[in-house]
């Protein structure tokens, strides 16, 4: 059926594509954090494994946000790590499966809060220039959330 939600196609394309980058990233965040948690170890243990566990917990619960925005603008969500591996500009560790210290745990998650706001922004631009409101909120809400989360990380490193 078609959609004539006041978004031309190309307009909700555009949107969507980038949508699923943010996802990407989002998703590849988290997947950080929560390994983050699991591996954490030193003498920030307790505060740093709490605090990743309240983020990747908040990150988690707004993948399902935005997927279901990419889904409302009537295009299909990524879902497979090939996808978010080929989406997302956060790399993987080039350490590999090597666990970090809690210093560049935190570092790390830093830049990939920080790699999120990027990517947010970016599809901001799209989705105000189409006046798509619904979209403009969630981004703004995940900006407010990950430039926050980056300034609490970051201050743990001063």
């Amino acid at each position: 059926m078609k959609i004539d939600i006041g978004i031309n196609e190309k307009q909700r394309r555009k949107i969507a594509d980038g949508l699923s980058h943010f996802l990407a990233d989002s998703y590849t965040l988290y997947l950080k954090t929560h390994n983050f948690h699991w591996n954490v170890t030193g003498p920030m243990f307790n505060t740093l494994h709490l605090m990743f566990e309240q983020q990747y917990t908040e990150e988690w619960t707004a993948l399902d946000d935005v997927a279901e925005r990419i889904r409302a603008l009537g295009f299909k969500a990524p879902g497979s790590y090939s996808a978010f591996a080929r989406l997302s500009s956060i790399k993987e560790d080039p350490a590999g499966d090597e666990v970090p210290d809690w210093k560049t745990m935190v570092k790390q998650l830093v830049l990939g809060n920080e790699a999120v706001c990027r990517s947010a922004r970016k599809v901001l631009e799209s989705a105000n220039d189409a006046n798509d409101e619904p979209t403009a909120d969630l981004l703004t809400q995940r900006l407010v959330v990950h430039e926050k989360n980056a300034w609490m990380l970051r201050s743990l490193l001063e």
